[in-house]
């Protein structure tokens, strides 16, 4: 493999082959790419609403257990 990029000029390894690669596996690339942002919005959506059931559960009993009945 080495041998045969030898041969080629510059451009070819630094702009043609990178080039060709997307081409070939830029549908792979965009679905793996949007996958792994699509994790992290859901993930960052558990946080957020896990977060406001602590903060709402806390204010709740913390307001119900200060009451003298």
């Amino acid at each position: 493999m080495r041998e045969i990029f030898t041969g080629l000029p510059w451009w070819a390894k630094w702009i043609a082959v990178p080039v060709i690669a997307l081409v070939v596996f830029g549908g792979l690339i965009a679905s793996v790419v949007g996958f792994v942002i699509g994790l992290l919005f859901k993930a960052l959506v558990f946080v957020a609403l896990v977060g406001g059931l602590i903060y709402v559960v806390r204010k709740f009993t913390a307001s119900s257990s200060s009451r003298d009945w």
